[in-house]
């Protein structure tokens, strides 16, 4: 019925064949049954970050070993499964069941693409996730920021770190354990803590927090945890937070002020603080009207008092005069620079919302159906792994292009991982020789060849 050079499955039961017609007046008969394709062409490249970050063999290495007896897969292969799985867009565990068999991805966990062992199946990965208790999942999360502190450091120890606190929404369709609903958001949901690196974007560690959490809860007991492992890396570094304001509460700025961390925090306007911006909002009001209704935008600032401080704090406010109305803003802060310059700093944090996007939208982080809530934390650092293989990947283009630096990682996976190929293994006299032919047209291969110099690899012509 068709004629064609590409391997077919050996499998007994046939695959049905699809009759779809073209625009060339001809129909075309379709079937999935060429084992020896895979969908995602530049998995290689995501096993190229993983050996050079260490990633998967530093998370196999928290997790306790459950089983008892010999094992088909070791923790590290079982690890890089499951996270190149969610890098290339197979959130569930399910896909598994078919992926286990993808020739590119066999080789990507370490396994020769046709004469190797399949993969894990869906339910070994999930004994994997259920495996892990609190315990674990600290060592994992330490584990994510001792690969932060390696991959900053590479260009030396920073004098200033800058650290970006965020909270998430994630919502929950199921029963799992610590799933609340939280009035703000309305929704059942859990509602993990995110710590970026605000001038590398960089992705700190991923804390699952159960759904009633407040935004700052865990706020100061991880800052507490990074700030020694910053200041054993990189002695006499500087370290400051900037974060909204659901982590403006006193504990919080005591913590900083007695462990010499600066912070700017946004504070929720309350009619103290809009006292204080009243008459810079006149102000900017009567320049707009004198500009013909244009946009005005003036910063100030006071020392304020809440009833819960012991003492007066710097607060900096905006107000800014905008087609919609008015507008006022608040942060609370430590920096000493201009009202102006202190409240464009704060804004910048805006930036982690895209972060977030990535891996929420990109990597659907949010994706965490697991019953237990321990392994659903092993699920948000999955995710948080998968992350870093395609920042990684996106870090290397930027060095030879640098408008790729702004790709959303969606873009990236679509452009450069998901190409399909045509996986061969042909052995001779001195083993498997191993080819991917991918094709001629696609427009990735631009950035194949932007990749090569960064991943440290060359280009061959036989």
């Amino acid at each position: 019925m068709c004629d064609c050079a590409i391997p077919l499955s050996d499998d007994p039961r046939p695959a049905p064949w699809f009759v779809l017609p073209t625009p060339a007046n001809e129909s075309i008969l379709a079937q999935f049954n060429a084992d020896h394709l895979t969908s995602d062409g530049g998995l290689l490249w995501l096993a190229r970050a993983d050996a050079e970050l260490g990633l998967g063999a530093a998370l196999a290495a928290c997790i306790p070993e459950w089983r008892r007896g010999p094992v088909r897969h070791s923790l590290a292969t079982l690890v890089r499964q499951r996270v190149f799985q969610i890098a290339c867009g197979y959130a569930d565990q399910n896909d598994a069941d078919s992926l286990r068999t993808d020739p590119l991805l066999k080789l990507a966990c370490g396994r020769l693409p046709e004469s190797g062992a399949d993969l894990a199946s869906q339910p070994t990965l999930s004994r994997l996730e259920n495996a892990v208790d609190r315990r674990a999942i600290e060592r994992l999360a330490s584990a994510l920021v001792r690969l932060y502190l390696r991959e900053r450091g590479r260009g030396g120890a920073p004098k200033q770190v800058l650290l970006d606190l965020d909270g998430t929404d994630d919502p929950a369709h199921g029963h799992q354990h610590g799933v609340g609903y939280h009035g703000y958001y309305r929704q059942y949901m859990y509602f993990p803590l995110l710590v970026f690196d605000g001038d590398t974007g960089q992705l700190v560690t991923a804390i699952l927090r159960p759904g009633r959490s407040h935004g700052s809860r865990f706020a100061v007991l991880v800052l507490r945890r990074l700030l020694k492992l910053l200041r054993a890396a990189w002695p006499g570094v500087r370290v400051e937070i900037r974060a909204d304001s659901g982590f403006g509460i006193p504990r919080l700025y005591a913590w900083c002020e007695a462990n010499a961390v600066g912070y700017t925090i946004g504070l929720i306007p309350n009619p103290v603080l809009k006292t204080y911006a009243a008459p810079l909002l006149a102000e900017a009001q009567a320049q707009s009207r004198a500009q013909g209704g244009l946009k005005v935008r003036l910063a100030g600032e006071v020392q304020h008092q809440a009833g819960s401080w012991p003492r007066e704090r710097r607060v900096v406010f905006k107000a800014e005069v905008l087609a919609e109305g008015p507008n006022t803003r608040f942060v609370v802060t430590t920096r000493t620079e201009d009202p102006l310059s202190v409240y464009d700093r704060y804004v910048d944090r805006g930036e982690a919302e895209n972060w977030i996007k990535d891996l929420k939208n990109a990597l659907q982080a949010d994706r965490l159906s697991d019953r237990h809530f321990w392994a659903n934390a092993f699920r948000l650092l999955l995710h948080a792994a998968a992350f870093w293989l395609l920042d990684t990947l996106r870090r290397w283009l930027a060095a030879a292009d640098a408008e790729v630096a702004h790709l959303q990682l969606d873009t990236l996976r679509l452009r450069v991982v998901k190409i399909g190929g045509w996986v061969r293994e042909v052995a001779d006299r001195y083993g498997p020789q191993l080819c991917l032919h991918l094709s001629s047209h696609h427009p990735g291969a631009t950035l194949w060849r932007l990749l090569a110099p960064s991943a440290r690899l060359h280009a061959w012509s036989p």
